[in-house]
C-alpha cells in the first residue's frame, strides 16, 4: 500500500514511503518525487478552491494543482477559520464500566482524598531569583542520600525564569499563581518547600493566603532575603526537606481505581502519521478512560485551531462549547496584536514530517481526545474538576502545556510524536507514544509505545488503544518511562509567560 485515503471526499491521499515519479495512484500517477507522509493530489484542484483530508478543509490551492502532484506549502495557502459552530449535536456517551471490569492500580493516597502515581518532594520557586538556591538544594539529595528512603522517588526543584518584572494582577498573575498551588497541592507530591527570593512580584504570603495553603511538616516557606542570604537558604531549605523525608518515605502504595487517573493528553514533533496513527489510538485510551471515570486533559489551543468545531459538537452543554469558542477568539486577537499568525505553527519539523497547515495538524491533535462527550472546559493550570474528556487552554509549546496540564492536576502525561521529541516531566511521568515504526526503532531508548505498526503490522487502532491505556495503569502503579529512566523532567516546568514583561 503506497498511499493511505482517510475519506472518500478527500481530494488528497497520504503517501506512505518515498515515491518516484510515475508512480500509480489511484487513476491517477505521482507527477514528482513525493516524500514519505506528504500529500499527493488525486483530483485537479483550482487555484482558491479548498484541499480537503480527514473530510475537512486543511487549506487552499495557492495556484491551479493538477492530479498527482505534490500537494504542500508551496501550492497551499492558509486562511483563519470561519466555522459555524454546533454544539452538542454528536455526543456519544460513554458507557460506564460495568464494576467487575473496573480497573485499579496502585497508587498513593492521599490524605484529602486525591491519589498520586509518584510520590516526590518538590521544591517551588515563586521567582527566577530563587532559582539557584532551589536547584541547589536538590542537588544534595543525591541517590546515595535517599537511598534510606526507597518510598521516594526523588527531590525536584521546579524553577522558572519569571515571577518579577510582571503585573500584580491579569492574566499573567494569576496563571503562575495557579501553577504554583497546583503544583503545591499535586497529589505526586509528599512534601513541598517553596523558595523566594522576599522582594518579588509574585509572593509567596500572597499565594499561601488566596489559596488557604497551611504551613506544616510538609509544607514549608522562606525566602532567601529573610533567611540572610543564598547560603543560608540552602543550608535551611536542606535541613527542612531532611525533616519530610521519613514522612515522604511512610506513604506505601495501595489499590486504587482507574478513575482517579488524569492524563495530559499531549503531542509534540508531529508528523504527517500523528492523526492517523499514534492520536487515534490514544483517543481510544481516553475513551477507555473516560469508561473508567478517569480524566482524560486535552489542551494546546493554538493546535486545535481549526478542529474546534467539531469538539464544539461534543461539548455537554452549550456553556461548555462556547467557553471553547472564547478561548480560540482571543487566541485569534492575542495573535494578532502580537503580529504573529495562528498559522505560525506547524513548525519545520512538522512540515519536514507532511504537515502543511494548522488546520491539518489540528485535525490530527484533536483526535487526541477519543470520542466521548466534552464535560469541561479550562484556564490554564485551573484544577480539573470534571470526569471524562476534558480540554485545558494552554500554548502549543509543550513545556509550557503539560506544566499547566500537571498544575491543574494530571497525575500522567501521554505524549505522541512523529518526529521524536525528547520530552519528560516530573512531578508526572510521561508515555511516549511513536506515530510510525522507523523513528520507533531509532529512537527505542525514548519511545515507551510503537503505534507505527497500525499501518506497518496492520495492529487496529482499538488494540493501539488498548495497549496505551494498560501503559497508564502499569506507569500509575510505579513502572518507570523510558523518558524517566533518561532523568527527564527537571526543566520541563516552563509556567506560561502571559502579559508585558516590565
Amino acid at each position: 500500500m503506497d498511499t493511505v485515503r482517510l475519506d472518500p471526499i478527500d481530494n488528497v491521499v497520504t503517501a506512505t514511503r518515498a515515491l518516484e515519479v510515475g508512480v500509480a495512484v489511484e487513476t491517477t500517477a505521482t507527477r514528482a518525487l513525493i516524500p514519505s507522509g506528504h500529500k499527493i493530489a488525486t483530483a485537479d484542484i483550482a487555484q482558491g478552491q479548498p484541499i480537503r483530508k480527514y473530510a475537512q478543509i486543511i487549506g487552499y490551492a495557492a495556484e491551479n494543482i493538477t492530479a498527482g502532484d505534490h500537494v504542500h506549502s508551496q501550492n497551499v495557502e492558509f486562511r483563519n477559520t470561519e466555522a459555524a459552530y454546533d454544539f452538542s449535536t454528536d455526543l456519544r456517551p460513554i458507557t460506564p464500566a460495568a464494576e467487575a471490569d473496573r480497573d485499579r492500580f496502585m497508587g498513593y493516597r492521599r490524605a484529602n482524598g486525591q491519589v498520586g502515581t509518584r510520590n516526590y518532594i518538590a521544591i517551588v520557586t515563586s521567582v527566577n531569583c530563587s532559582a539557584t538556591a532551589a536547584r541547589m538544594i536538590a542537588n544534595h539529595f543525591t541517590p546515595d542520600v535517599l537511598a534510606p528512603f526507597p518510598n521516594v522517588d526523588g527531590v525536584a526543584a521546579f524553577v522558572h525564569g519569571t515571577g518579577c518584572g510582571m503585573a500584580d494582577s491579569g492574566d499573567g498573575f494569576e496563571a503562575l499563581q495557579r501553577v504554583m498551588w497546583g503544583y503545591a497541592r499535586h497529589p505526586n507530591h509528599a512534601g513541598v518547600l517553596m523558595v523566594g527570593l522576599g522582594c518579588e512580584m509574585n509572593q509567596i504570603d500572597w499565594l499561601v493566603e488566596a489559596y488557604g495553603l497551611k504551613q506544616g511538616p510538609t509544607f514549608q516557606v522562606m525566602n532567601i532575603q529573610s533567611v540572610a542570604g543564598l547560603r543560608k537558604t540552602v543550608e535551611l531549605g536542606i535541613q527542612k526537606i531532611q525533616a519530610m523525608l521519613p514522612i515522604a518515605n511512610e506513604a506505601t502504595r495501595t489499590p486504587c481505581p482507574a478513575s482517579e487517573l488524569m492524563v495530559g493528553l499531549q503531542c509534540g514533533g508531529s508528523d504527517a502519521w500523528s492523526g492517523i496513527t499514534a492520536n487515534p489510538a490514544l483517543g481510544y485510551a481516553c475513551d477507555l478512560l473516560a469508561s473508567q471515570g478517569g480524566t482524560g486533559v486535552l489542551a494546546e489551543t493554538p493546535e486545535i485551531y481549526g478542529a474546534e468545531h467539531l469538539l464544539t459538537r461534543r461539548a455537554v452543554d452549550h456553556a461548555t462549547g462556547a467557553r471553547l469558542v472564547d478561548l480560540i477568539k482571543w487566541w485569534e486577537d492575542y495573535t494578532l496584536r502580537n503580529k504573529g499568525s495562528m498559522d505560525n505553527n506547524p513548525s519545520p519539523g512538522n512540515k519536514a514530517g507532511g504537515l502543511t497547515t494548522i488546520l491539518e495538524k489540528s485535525l490530527g491533535a484533536a483526535a487526541k481526545g477519543g470520542t466521548s462527550p466534552l464535560m469541561g472546559v479550562y484556564k490554564y493550570a485551573e484544577p480539573v474538576r470534571a470526569r471524562g474528556f476534558t480540554f485545558m487552554d494552554s500554548p502549543g509549546y509543550d513545556p509550557a502545556s503539560v506544566t499547566g496540564q500537571i498544575a491543574g492536576g494530571c497525575n500522567l502525561v501521554c505524549f505522541t510524536t512523529g518526529r521524536g521529541s525528547a520530552f519528560g516531566s516530573k512531578p508526572s511521568p510521561t508515555i511516549k507514544v511513536a506515530t510510525n515504526s522507523q523513528m520507533a526503532k531509532r529512537m527505542i531508548e525514548d519511545m515507551d509505545i510503537d503505534a507505527g505498526t497500525i499501518l506497518s503490522e496492520g495492529v487496529s487502532v482499538e488494540e493501539k488503544g488498548r495497549e496505551i491505556y494498560e501503559t497508564f495503569l502499569r506507569v500509575a502503579s510505579g513502572e518507570m518511562t523510558k523518558s524517566e529512566a533518561q532523568g527527564l523532567g527537571d526543566y520541563e516546568f516552563v509556567p506560561w509567560q502571559i502579559g508585558a514583561v516590565m
